[in-house]
């Protein structure tokens, strides 16, 4: 009995130690979170400014044709999977692999038809395990990356579909909704045909003409919407965190209770045991 209580101890302690892991995970993840939602926000205006002088330009009467805006005959597609480089975030991963592995099942019949980004080393493991070949990867970014930190993976996705490598480019990552629910998603991103024709009341005046500022902002403005993606998975990497680890700390503690209450019933038991040979041997000698 007594090496079963002992045993019972030692696994109370564990559990205490790796609910105090949890709890200080969950706590790191909350911090990182709010930083992550803020920069998230802070990028949103570039993207809108960049958005609304390509409308600007579209819903000037201009003929649009750079190959950006025109969509093609699908031949092949391109992915850029947005993962995180570590693990403990709940299904943050899991699902948005499982949903391109489900995308690739249905609307691919052989690797020739598709070609993979990755962003993250939970991304780059998965692919390479299954030998499937990456065209560029990025790993270890920090918790608040700045877009040069991704500007070659994201200019490298760009300009492959303007030279015609593959036809449609897009981005899948798990979607930002609140700090309990991340929703993985795969939006296109190339051609950009969202941007025709939206109306604005803005009028610019452009050198050397609207035609070669157009040449420039479209690839700046696709890069913007990878540099966003990005910031918003880093916002759901925190909150599936700080949910799997708040989910973990509940978990711990319920597991103590039980246990603590195996060890309180062992031990009374033993008492009692005790008690029962004391009297016991207190009749033999009368």
């Amino acid at each position: 009995m007594a090496i079963g209580m002992l045993d019972i101890k030692r696994q109370i302690k564990s559990k205490q130690n790796t609910k105090q892991i949890t709890k200080a995970m969950e706590m790191v993840a909350a911090s990182k979170l709010k930083r992550a939602q803020t920069s998230a926000e802070a990028a949103r205006p570039y993207t809108d400014k960049i958005k609304e002088v390509i409308a600007s330009i579209a819903s000037g009467g201009k003929s649009l044709k750079h190959p950006m805006l025109q969509s093609r005959e699908i031949k092949k597609t391109g992915y850029l999977v947005i993962t995180s480089d570590k693990g403990l975030a709940g299904g943050y991963n899991a699902n948005i692999l499982r949903k391109v592995m489900q995308t690739i099942r249905t609307n691919h019949k052989s690797s020739e038809e598709y070609s993979i980004f990755v962003v993250g080393r939970k991304g780059r493991d998965f692919f390479k395990k299954r030998n499937i070949a990456l065209v560029e990867e990025v790993t270890g970014l920090s918790d608040s990356p700045a877009f040069a930190d991704i500007k070659f993976i994201a200019s490298a996705a760009v300009k492959k579909f303007e030279d015609g490598l593959y036809d449609e480019l897009y981005l899948v990552y798990n979607q930002f909704i609140n700090a309990i629910s991340q929703v993985p998603v795969e939006k296109r991103l190339l051609p950009l045909e969202q941007v025709e024709g939206t109306s604005t009341v803005s009028n610019y005046e452009y050198e050397p003409s609207a035609e070669e500022v157009l040449k420039v902002l479209l690839p700046k403005y696709a890069e913007t919407l990878i540099y966003s993606a990005i910031l918003e998975s880093k916002a759901s990497e925190f909150g599936a965190r700080m949910t799997a680890m708040g989910s973990a700390t509940k978990n711990a503690t319920k597991m103590i209770g039980d246990l603590t209450l195996v060890y309180n019933r062992a031990r009374q038991a033993a008492i009692t045991q005790e008690i029962s040979e004391i009297v016991a041997g207190a009749n033999s000698q009368s």
